[in-house]
Protein backbone atom coordinates (compact mmCIF):
# COMPACT_ATOMS: atom_id res chain seq x y z
CA UNK A 1 0.00 0.00 0.00
CA UNK A 2 1.76 3.09 -1.20
CA UNK A 3 -0.70 5.96 -1.43
CA UNK A 4 -3.24 7.41 0.96
CA UNK A 5 -6.01 6.37 -1.45
CA UNK A 6 -4.89 2.74 -1.20
CA UNK A 7 -4.56 2.63 2.59
CA UNK A 8 -7.45 1.12 4.53
CA UNK A 9 -9.79 3.55 6.21
CA UNK A 10 -10.04 3.49 9.99
CA UNK A 11 -13.40 4.89 11.09
CA UNK A 12 -12.95 6.10 14.65
CA UNK A 13 -15.60 6.74 17.27
CA UNK A 14 -14.76 8.99 20.24
CA UNK A 15 -16.96 8.08 23.22
CA UNK A 16 -15.95 4.64 24.42
CA UNK A 17 -12.91 3.92 22.23
CA UNK A 18 -10.97 7.15 22.93
CA UNK A 19 -12.80 8.45 25.98
CA UNK A 20 -13.31 5.50 28.32
CA UNK A 21 -16.71 5.67 29.96
CA UNK A 22 -15.98 3.48 32.98
CA UNK A 23 -16.15 5.28 36.30
CA UNK A 24 -13.01 3.54 37.51
CA UNK A 25 -10.93 4.22 34.44
CA UNK A 26 -7.22 4.09 35.18
CA UNK A 27 -6.79 6.82 32.58
CA UNK A 28 -8.91 9.30 34.49
CA UNK A 29 -6.65 12.29 34.89
CA UNK A 30 -6.75 16.04 35.15
CA UNK A 31 -5.99 17.86 31.91
CA UNK A 32 -2.32 18.75 31.63
CA UNK A 33 -1.60 22.30 32.71
CA UNK A 34 0.62 22.76 29.63
CA UNK A 35 -1.99 21.33 27.24
CA UNK A 36 -1.89 23.30 23.95
CA UNK A 37 -5.68 23.38 23.71
CA UNK A 38 -7.99 23.88 26.66
CA UNK A 39 -10.96 21.50 26.85
CA UNK A 40 -13.83 22.79 24.73
CA UNK A 41 -16.38 24.38 27.02
CA UNK A 42 -14.70 22.71 29.99
CA UNK A 43 -15.70 19.20 28.91
CA UNK A 44 -14.50 17.02 31.81
CA UNK A 45 -14.48 13.88 29.64
CA UNK A 46 -11.47 15.19 27.72
CA UNK A 47 -9.38 14.54 30.83
CA UNK A 48 -9.88 10.82 30.19
CA UNK A 49 -8.04 10.94 26.86
CA UNK A 50 -4.72 9.10 26.70
CA UNK A 51 -2.31 11.54 24.99
CA UNK A 52 -0.41 8.58 23.46
CA UNK A 53 -3.38 7.32 21.45
CA UNK A 54 -2.82 9.61 18.48
CA UNK A 55 0.70 8.36 17.85
CA UNK A 56 -0.43 4.74 18.13
CA UNK A 57 -3.31 5.32 15.72
CA UNK A 58 -1.07 7.09 13.20
CA UNK A 59 1.44 4.21 13.40
CA UNK A 60 -1.23 1.83 12.06
CA UNK A 61 -0.82 3.47 8.64
CA UNK A 62 -4.54 3.83 7.97
CA UNK A 63 -6.48 6.74 6.55
CA UNK A 64 -8.04 7.95 9.85
CA UNK A 65 -11.59 9.32 9.69
CA UNK A 66 -13.81 10.52 12.54
CA UNK A 67 -17.01 8.45 12.69
CA UNK A 68 -18.54 10.01 15.76
CA UNK A 69 -21.38 12.26 16.76
CA UNK A 70 -18.63 14.65 17.86
CA UNK A 71 -18.22 15.35 14.13
CA UNK A 72 -16.01 18.44 13.56
CA UNK A 73 -15.67 18.98 17.32
CA UNK A 74 -13.46 15.86 17.31
CA UNK A 75 -10.92 17.88 15.30
CA UNK A 76 -11.26 20.90 17.56
CA UNK A 77 -11.23 19.20 20.97
CA UNK A 78 -10.03 15.60 20.74
CA UNK A 79 -7.36 15.60 18.03
CA UNK A 80 -5.08 18.21 19.69
CA UNK A 81 -5.28 16.39 23.04
CA UNK A 82 -3.98 13.14 21.57
CA UNK A 83 -1.64 14.48 18.91
CA UNK A 84 -3.68 13.88 15.78
CA UNK A 85 -3.88 16.24 12.82
CA UNK A 86 -7.26 17.38 11.49
CA UNK A 87 -9.04 14.34 10.10
CA UNK A 88 -11.89 13.91 7.63
CA UNK A 89 -15.27 13.67 9.34
CA UNK A 90 -18.15 11.41 8.36
CA UNK A 91 -21.16 13.68 8.00
CA UNK A 92 -24.24 11.86 9.23
CA UNK A 93 -27.54 12.31 7.40
CA UNK A 94 -30.06 14.50 9.19
CA UNK A 95 -32.73 11.85 9.09
CA UNK A 96 -32.15 8.18 8.56
CA UNK A 97 -34.83 6.07 6.96
CA UNK A 98 -35.78 3.46 9.50
CA UNK A 99 -35.90 0.56 7.06
CA UNK A 100 -32.76 -1.02 8.50
CA UNK A 101 -32.82 -4.57 9.78
CA UNK A 102 -33.54 -4.82 13.49
CA UNK A 103 -30.32 -4.46 15.48
CA UNK A 104 -28.32 -2.72 12.74
CA UNK A 105 -26.45 0.29 14.12
CA UNK A 106 -27.51 3.60 12.60
CA UNK A 107 -23.90 4.27 11.44
CA UNK A 108 -23.37 0.97 9.59
CA UNK A 109 -24.93 1.68 6.19
CA UNK A 110 -23.40 5.12 5.97
CA UNK A 111 -19.88 3.86 6.77
CA UNK A 112 -20.11 1.17 4.08
CA UNK A 113 -21.21 3.82 1.57
CA UNK A 114 -18.40 6.14 2.68
CA UNK A 115 -15.80 3.36 2.31
CA UNK A 116 -16.97 2.78 -1.28
CA UNK A 117 -15.48 -0.74 -1.52
CA UNK A 118 -12.18 0.24 0.10
CA UNK A 119 -10.85 -1.88 2.96
CA UNK A 120 -11.91 -0.42 6.29
CA UNK A 121 -11.81 -0.84 10.03
CA UNK A 122 -14.61 0.52 12.18
CA UNK A 123 -13.62 1.07 15.82
CA UNK A 124 -16.65 1.64 18.04
CA UNK A 125 -18.12 0.43 21.32
CA UNK A 126 -21.60 -0.24 19.89
CA UNK A 127 -20.86 -2.77 17.13
CA UNK A 128 -23.09 -5.86 17.14
CA UNK A 129 -23.23 -9.19 15.33
CA UNK A 130 -25.97 -7.74 13.10
CA UNK A 131 -23.56 -5.03 11.94
CA UNK A 132 -20.93 -7.66 11.11
CA UNK A 133 -23.43 -9.80 9.17
CA UNK A 134 -24.74 -6.82 7.23
CA UNK A 135 -21.26 -5.53 6.34
CA UNK A 136 -20.14 -9.03 5.28
CA UNK A 137 -23.13 -9.21 2.92
CA UNK A 138 -23.02 -5.63 1.60
CA UNK A 139 -19.38 -4.52 1.49
CA UNK A 140 -17.24 -5.83 -1.35
CA UNK A 141 -13.89 -5.04 0.25
CA UNK A 142 -12.20 -6.37 3.37
CA UNK A 143 -13.51 -5.00 6.64
CA UNK A 144 -12.96 -5.32 10.35
CA UNK A 145 -15.65 -4.18 12.74
CA UNK A 146 -13.74 -3.93 16.00
CA UNK A 147 -15.76 -3.46 19.16
CA UNK A 148 -13.92 -1.72 22.00
CA UNK A 149 -14.84 -2.15 25.64
CA UNK A 150 -16.26 1.29 26.52
CA UNK A 151 -15.18 1.03 30.14
CA UNK A 152 -11.48 0.83 29.20
CA UNK A 153 -11.27 2.36 25.73
CA UNK A 154 -8.56 1.31 23.28
CA UNK A 155 -5.93 -0.86 24.96
CA UNK A 156 -2.90 -2.88 23.84
CA UNK A 157 -5.00 -5.91 22.83
CA UNK A 158 -7.12 -3.70 20.57
CA UNK A 159 -4.06 -2.28 18.83
CA UNK A 160 -2.69 -5.83 18.38
CA UNK A 161 -5.95 -6.93 16.76
CA UNK A 162 -6.00 -3.89 14.43
CA UNK A 163 -2.35 -4.35 13.42
CA UNK A 164 -2.88 -8.08 12.85
CA UNK A 165 -5.83 -7.46 10.53
CA UNK A 166 -3.86 -4.82 8.63
CA UNK A 167 -0.94 -7.24 8.14
CA UNK A 168 -3.33 -9.89 6.82
CA UNK A 169 -4.97 -7.44 4.39
CA UNK A 170 -1.61 -6.14 3.11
Amino acid sequence: MTSAAERPILFLDVDGPLIPLGSSSSRLQAPASDSPVPPVQGNPLLGRLDPGLGQRLMALGCHLVWASTWMEEANEAVAPCIGLPRLPVVEWPDACADDSPRGLHWKTRHLVEWANRRPFIWVDDEISSMDRLWVDAQHRGPSLLHRVDPTTGLVDDDFSALAGWLRAVA
